[in-house]
């Protein structure tokens, strides 16, 4: 069986990405977690390039790899200076790991313009900066950056560039396709051509500037490469690397690749979910295998495909990787949707095809006037429940009011709400300021209910959206206001839509501690 081993550069190209800024901690509970997923190889950082990467490689001599090996990253000595006197070469040995990744030119461009050496020095500076790691005990990778760009424009400099990486003592030259622009049929071409040039292992690294990165390392896969190199959600410079989640997928999914354990294999959803975590980063929900959105069903003839045979609108069971299998209600549903939905959400109730017809008709009538559910099931629960012919709110909205006042023009505005509700028989009538006409209205409606349900105090508002939904209309436009509540344990999504942001967001608002209150059982909703 064709063997290749995964090289993981999450921590110090994923770390390139825009937005990303990892603490030595971070990178050290990545570390972690990407031993556990299996990669072969973790490439730590540029212990030479900054006080935190120099950090983690002291701190990461303590790490209990278990099926990992760290790697530090450096670039070749500098253009006439000895291997042995380069600082940077200094500081990979005091790294002190068993893998040193030595990144050089292959490009003759830039080895006359950007390093503006001579050809013959750069190639010098790939063996002996390879020689004199090896001969300190280090095994070396070597990143020949620019490779395909650098083959294209000079084939036999480019071969030269592995030819003195291989002969010096590199155990793996990776061919870098740094610019992310090369197709995979030509990488595939290049990489068999180097493959009879060169007995050496050969590596592949691609960018995905022009979204091919993980179909390039694929078919350098199919070309003969021993080791693919990316990072996890596919962070890095510009459009990012290979996403080497997607690549382990394929591997062992398409081709049949045991690059990692069924059980590894099992975790990539949970692992992309928790780097994206770490780094403080949106996990990406239309990524491939690992995305929420991945599995999700939004079409009504899809969902009722899937409903019969899972398979036929899916490539791969969801829970091969971890994930899930998702049917969303929009206007594009149909009854198969609804009625996924309302077993889903364990309500305990049948719906008949006629009641599921109505509620379907509902949801279109309700997305028409700018409503959107698949991004707020908790609203779309109350909807359901809201049909069924027993069902009782824990409380009911009499009227509310709001004052914006601003009084002169040094002055910041003041918001008030006075707001009455009415919980079985009993009307509370209450007021509360806030920083703005929303929070204030948080404030009455809480303020009003804690009296019947002191519970509620664990409910807080997470995260607050307006989009507006109508945008030619001006001021007069339909907005859609999205709320994210949390109790500490359970998170949902409630929607409001109206002209005014205000009811909007009472809309929004009064759904999302109605939901939690028939939920946590305060009040019964089939009563």
């Amino acid at each position: 069986m064709t063997q290749v081993e995964l090289y993981d550069t999450t921590l110090r190209d994923g770390a390139q990405y825009e937005g990303i800024s990892l603490s030595v901690e971070d990178k050290l509970t990545i570390a972690d977690r990407l031993d556990q997923l299996g990669v072969h190889y973790i490439e730590g950082g540029w212990p030479g390039s900054n006080p935190k990467d120099a950090e983690f490689f002291e701190r990461a001599k303590s790490l209990k790899l278990k099926n990992s090996v760290l790697a530090a990253f450096g670039s070749t000595r500098r253009a006439n200076v000895d291997a042995k006197d380069d600082p940077q070469i200094r500081t990979l040995l005091e790294a002190e790991t068993p893998v040193v990744t030595l990144v050089g030119k292959s490009w003759d461009l830039h080895v006359t313009h950007i390093l503006e050496t001579s050809l013959e020095e750069n190639l010098a500076m790939i063996s002996d900066s390879i020689s004199y790691l090896v001969s300190q005990g280090r095994r070396v990778f070597f990143d020949a950056e620019h490779f395909f760009d650098g083959y294209n424009a000079n084939p036999g400099y480019a071969l030269q560039a592995v030819r003195a990486a291989a002969q010096a003592g590199a155990e793996c030259v990776v061919l870098c396709d740094t610019n992310g622009g090369v197709t995979p049929t030509e990488i595939a071409e290049i990489v068999r051509t180097v493959g009879k040039e060169t007995d050496v292992n050969l590596g592949i690294h691609t960018h995905n500037d022009a979204d091919m990165a993980v179909a390039g390392a694929l078919t350098a896969v199919d070309a003969g490469v021993f080791q693919v190199q990316g990072t996890v959600n596919g962070y890095g410079e510009r459009c990012g690397n290979a996403n080497l989640l997607s690549i382990a997928a394929n591997l062992k999914l398409k081709k049949g690749i045991d690059c990692i354990s069924d059980e590894q294999l099992r975790s990539l959803t949970d692992t992309g979910r928790f780097i994206a975590e770490v780094a403080n980063m949106p996990p990406p929900t239309s990524q491939p295998f690992v995305g929420s959105s991945a599995f999700a069903h939004k079409g009504g003839l899809h969902a009722s495909a899937v409903a019969k045979v899972e398979h036929s609108y899916q490539h791969i069971p969801p829970e091969t990787v971890g994930n899930d299998k998702r049917v969303l209600v929009s206007e594009l549903s149909g009854r198969v949707n609804i009625l996924y939905k309302v077993e889903e959400m364990g309500l305990g109730v049948e719906l008949s095809q006629a009641q599921a017809r109505e509620l379907l008709q509902l949801v279109k009538e309700q997305e028409n006037r700018g409503f959107q559910y698949e991004g707020a099931e908790a609203s779309f629960e109350l909807l359901v429940r809201r049909t069924l012919p027993d069902y009782r709110t824990p409380f009911e909205l009499v009227d509310f009011m709001t004052v914006v006042e601003k009084r002169s023009s040094g002055s910041d505005l003041s918001s008030q709400v006075m707001l009455k509700v009415k919980v079985d028989d009993e009307v509370m009538h209450t007021a509360a300021d806030g920083n703005g006409p929303v929070n204030a209205l948080d404030f009455a409606l809480r303020k009003a209910l804690l009296s019947f349900y002191p519970e509620l105090k664990a409910v807080r508002l997470a995260d607050y959206k307006v989009r507006v939904v109508d945008q030619g209309a001006g001021t007069e436009a339909v907005v859609r206001v999205l709320i994210e509540s949390t109790d500490g344990q359970d998170t949902w999504n409630t929607v409001g839509s109206s002209e005014n942001v205000i009811e909007a967001s009472w809309m929004a608002l009064s759904d999302s501690l109605e939901w939690w209150l028939v939920r946590s059982g305060q009040r019964s909703a089939l009563a």
